[in-house]
């Protein structure tokens, strides 16, 4: 546990879920946790009793990545957790793989397709995730993400050629996504349990981003908006490549900040915590310092995210953390050159640097 975790407060200690099985974190709230397949090796999910129309049930939150693995541990919890009671809808926090990648699965019932149900996101994203499901890339690979981040100093051509190559790693981790839906917005009312869930969305990590807060619980699925040990990548995506995702994810910690100072936050990474506003100072700290740096590197000669990259990131980096390091160094030069403080040149190498 590093300084910074030691001011947070973690009710179940070093308890976690095992695969397969749950874990109740409030009357009638289950976190599930599946593995993932990257240096961020898990995922946490929600399970919460519900009822519908007269019906009783469960409502799912986020549902992992479509893996054989993760599929057979939902299996699991479907036969042992939900007391021969059907899952009502799912509701999906946003379009990353790991949150949207099993939800057309899970909305058909799984492998017994034991149940039909609907889907429930924001509108940015749903159609966000239908547009990546359809093979338009991702940050993560493709063409666009390839030419992206040459543009922006990534020349090593042999990485160049990985990145290039990658087209397929959204639709591998999200082959199908249901085809209706239904809409959630900022502040909608929820009834969920007995309980009343309101929307709070929020931009800079995603689209519009869904976290679910219930006041009278003193409840909080935070997504991945705030997460207690690590910080929400914010990246600049070829889709928006002239985008200020930062500042936008700024302000929106902004609509968290009045919860209740005993909220207990559940974050989709991480342990559950309490200390939400001291988490998000924490947060706000953090970019602060990282956008100082920049701005002094800046001030010396411009900077390609490239260069900003080992400033910012001092480990040895995968190619997939590669692409969210280069994406968060870019979203720090553009809240600093939409601000103002910096000029955005385009070198004769066709490299985009930044100078004060």
């Amino acid at each position: 546990m590093n300084e910074l975790e030691h001011q947070l407060d973690y009710p179940f200690a070093d308890t976690l879920p095992e695969a397969g099985a749950v874990h109740e974190v409030a009357p009638g709230v289950y976190w599930v946790r599946m593995p993932l397949p990257f240096a961020l090796d898990h995922i946490n999910l929600w399970l919460l009793r519900d009822e519908i129309d007269g019906q009783q049930g469960w409502t799912i939150v986020d549902c992992g990545i479509a893996s054989d693995t993760i599929k057979a541990n939902w299996e699991r919890v479907f036969d042992t957790v939900l007391e021969g009671l059907p899952v009502l809808r799912v509701i999906v926090t946003h379009c990353h793989p790991d949150h949207l990648g099993l939800a057309h699965w899970l909305c058909e019932g799984g492998e017994r397709q034991r149940w039909q149900v609907r889907l429930w996101m924001t509108l940015g994203e749903y159609m966000f995730g239908r547009v990546m499901a359809a093979g338009a890339g991702s940050n993560a690979g493709g063409e666009g993400a390839a030419r992206h981040f040459a543009r922006h100093g990534l020349v090593d051509p042999e990485l160049v050629d990985q990145l290039r190559n990658r087209k397929s790693y959204y639709s591998s981790l999200v082959p199908a996504t249901p085809g209706q839906y239904r809409r959630m917005r900022e502040g909608d009312a929820i009834a969920i349990g007995g309980r009343t869930w309101r929307v709070v969305t929020g931009f800079g990590h995603s689209p519009e981003h869904c976290a679910l807060h219930s006041e009278e619980a003193g409840l909080l699925i935070s997504g991945d908006m705030v997460l207690p040990r690590i910080s929400t990548n914010v990246s600049v995506f070829d889709i928006e490549p002239e985008g200020d995702p930062l500042a936008l994810y700024l302000q929106a910690l902004t609509r968290y900040e009045p919860m209740a100072v005993d909220t207990l936050v559940l974050p989709s990474h991480g342990k559950p915590f309490r200390g939400l506003r001291t988490r998000i100072a924490q947060l706000r700290n953090h970019h602060a310092e990282r956008l100082a740096e920049v701005r002094a590197a800046c001030a010396e000669k411009p900077q390609s995210a490239a260069d900003i990259v080992p400033l910012m990131f001092r480990r040895k980096l995968d190619l997939h953390q590669l692409t969210f390091a280069m994406g968060e160094a870019l979203a720090h030069l553009h809240l600093l050159w939409h601000a103002g403080e910096l000029r955005r040149v385009i070198g004769e190498d066709g490299v985009i640097r930044f100078g004060a």
